[in-house]
């Protein structure tokens, strides 16, 4: 499960392509892209069986079990651990870049995925070989079953999902080998399966308000929850005082959680704004120019081919959880090697343009933080006359903190449903968006690719309106599920 959406597995037809059509356009006609065949769509079944991303299990030591049975795979490389409710996929894969630029095998793992289940586990910068996915899961297999026996015999559920996918990548990892991993928590972190692992540098992006039901009612709690990733959890341990990095907080409550539970544990710890942060930032034509301090130096001059201020922050963040890593922070990066890692990054699903004529954009913002740096974004960066939202959210999203910023924004809303048994009743979401736009601007739509055909056909009629100064826009959001749709449906290639 992932702080950045409860995304439930696409299931793949019995081809291992995702569900889809084709959707009309200027360009070439738009049609799904395979998610999973042969003996990778063997493995995602299997891994599908188990309980799902929803179905969580409040334990580590279930994935202990079957890490130590495979040779202590959780202690193979040192790592950087990342939590927090937004920022966190976005600050993990700056991160990567950074370390490989300065000759480090790294690996990532990172959740959701988009298109393939394989885009989690990266090692090189790369998405993992379909045919390395499969034989890994192979070759830990007959552990994973015979943990699934023990937690049998007493009486408690076996691996879930997510917790036999953070096996298998620490598995890939190990197999690699890698001389660093990059890790973004599922969800929480106290209990996240990824805490198996004692990371030599802890990060985390913002907290905010999202999955109460698993990590606590007042941000405070959800803090404290997520502050367990400074738990030790080996014995002994061969990172017993990790460094910590915290980025800018929206919430002071979060801010005082994770700061207290730094200095109460004797860590040494920087906090964004008075030991790192944004110097300077200017918009630069598909991106921003930025400059940066570190906890060890300042990085002058960078160009990040990523679009909003938060990005700018989560690059500081990533900076910062480098040169923990690397230098204690006693000294700072190489400069070259900063600027080579940001100038070719990208952000699948996170304000990304698949399109430019009209300009069809997709972001997984998923709760009211997430929409707010939407609705900033789109300001700052894009000079559209007319914006369609097509919004498609999760039964257990907050609608109206997510409406209070797409109105901002947007001229008009397409609601819709996506592929999950979990998604928004479209006339719920219907009511609720006609609290914020006129009826007349709230159209539903029963899946993601009518709402896009229906938004397709919407910008060509604005920009015919508007004449030479059109420039008409079509916005996916809600939730990363919806983002993952649409991100097929319009030919975007999948994951990295």
């Amino acid at each position: 499960m992932t702080d950045n959406d409860d995304l439930t597995p696409l299931v793949p037809d019995e081809d291992g392509t995702l569900p889809g059509d084709e959707v009309p356009g200027d360009d070439a006609p738009l049609a799904p892209e395979p998610v999973a065949t042969g003996e990778l769509a063997r493995v995602y079944a299997a891994l599908l069986a188990r309980a799902g991303e929803t179905q969580v299990e409040l334990r580590l030591d279930a994935t202990r079990r079957a890490c130590e049975l495979l040779g202590d795979i959780h202690l193979a490389a040192p790592a950087i651990m990342l939590t927090g409710t937004n920022g966190k996929t976005s600050t993990a894969r700056m991160v990567d870049a950074l370390l490989s630029a300065h000759n480090l095998r790294v690996g990532r793992f990172t959740s959701p995925h988009l298109t393939h289940v394989t885009e989690r586990i990266s090692v090189d910068g790369e998405e993992v070989g379909h045919a390395t996915f499969a034989r890994v899961y192979d070759e830990i297999e007959p552990v994973l079953a015979l943990v699934d026996q023990g937690l049998a015999d007493e009486g408690r559920p076996g691996l879930t999902f997510f917790e036999a996918l953070t096996v298998l990548a620490l598995a890939v990892f190990a197999d690699a080998p890698v001389d660093a991993m990059v890790l973004e928590v599922g969800m929480g972190g106290e209990w996240d399966s990824t805490n198996v692992v004692d990371a030599r540098v802890c990060g985390f992006t913002a907290v905010g308000l999202d999955h109460q039901r698993f990590l606590g009612d007042t941000v405070a709690e959800i803090a404290a929850t997520k502050a367990g990733i400074l738990n030790r959890t080996v014995d002994p341990t061969p990172e017993p005082e990790p460094l910590v990095i915290i980025a800018r907080q929206p919430e002071e409550d979060a801010l005082a959680v994770l700061t207290e539970q730094v200095t109460s544990r004797g860590l040494q710890g920087w906090v964004e704004g008075q030991g790192f942060g944004v110097v300077e930032r200017t918009l630069a034509v598909d991106g921003q120019m930025i400059s940066l301090r570190g906890i060890g130096g300042d990085y002058p001059d960078l160009f990040l081919p990523l679009h909003g201020e938060h990005q700018a922050h989560n690059a500081a963040t990533a900076v910062a959880l480098a040169e923990a890593f690397l230098t204690g922070g006693d000294r700072p990066l190489a400069e070259d090697a900063v600027g080579e890692a940001f100038s070719s990054l990208t952000s699948p699903g996170r304000l990304e343009v698949l399109k430019s004529e009209p300009t069809v954009l997709v972001d997984g913002a998923h709760n009211p933080a997430g929409a707010a740096a939407l609705a900033q974004t789109m300001d700052e960066a894009f000079d559209l006359t007319d914006v369609t939202v097509v919004l498609g959210m999760f039964a257990d999203k907050d609608p109206h903190g997510v409406l209070e910023y797409v109105h901002r924004f947007a001229d008009r809303v397409i609601v819709t449903q996506t592929l999950s048994e979990r998604a928004m009743d479209t006339d719920d979401l219907a009511a609720a968006a006609e609290e914020w736009f006129d009826a007349d601007d709230v159209t539903v739509a029963a899946t993601v690719k009518d709402a896009l055909m229906r938004a397709l056909d919407l910008a060509d009629t604005a920009e015919a309106a508007a004449g030479e100064r059109a420039r008409a826009g079509i916005v996916v959001t809600g939730s990363l599920l919806t983002v993952a749709e649409a991100r097929i449906l319009m030919g975007a290639e999948g994951g990295l």
